[in-house]
């Protein structure tokens, strides 16, 4: 709760004073960090949750990679990448959504559509994720591709992809 309502420090003395600490609680303070533009509090704590012998999951790894994305911290980013690699989370497609999404947004556009090519059953925000990729990378045409590949793969753009179509890559004429 005091992490949803941005009293971090707050949560972060009530984690330090429960007497049974457990990866959810370790996570929802970690998730209140990066949620909140902490991306170095929340990695300290992913450390931190480590040493004291705690597995972060799938929730951990997403939401630092997610906080990396939005700040550009592209070599933050990379070591949570390695975690999620050693940790056998690479096959979960909302991880590899999140990590496409990282890179692009670190302007890696190269190496998030090589990630982008491993999603074997990709969903629409994948695609979504890629598209805006590119279109925020200068490759509009590559875009409008993946845009067209979407749709012959029977995939549904939502709102958000239809969205991004729009106001990232130049109208055709």
């Amino acid at each position: 709760m005091y992490a949803k309502c941005r009293e971090l420090q707050d949560a972060c003395k009530m984690l330090e004073k429960m007497s049974e600490r457990d990866v959810v609680s370790w996570t929802t303070l970690i998730v209140g960090y990066a949620q909140n533009g902490h991306l170095n509090e929340a990695l300290t704590l992913f450390y931190q949750m480590q040493l004291e012998g705690f597995t972060p999951d799938l929730v951990t790894a997403m939401s630092l990679v997610s906080a990396c994305a939005q700040v550009g911290a592209l070599q933050q980013g990379k070591r949570i990448h390695n975690y999620i690699i050693r940790s056998g989370f690479e096959s979960d497609v909302s991880v590899m959504n999140s990590l496409v999404d990282m890179y692009s947004k670190c302007r890696e556009i190269e190496f998030a559509y090589q990630l982008f090519e491993r999603i074997s059953e990709r969903d629409v925000i994948s695609w979504s994720a890629m598209i805006s990729g590119c279109a925020k990378n200068g490759s509009a045409s590559e875009a409008l591709a993946l845009f067209n590949r979407m749709q012959q793969s029977r995939i549904k753009p939502n709102l958000i992809t239809m969205a991004i179509s729009r106001m990232e890559m130049p109208m055709r004429h």
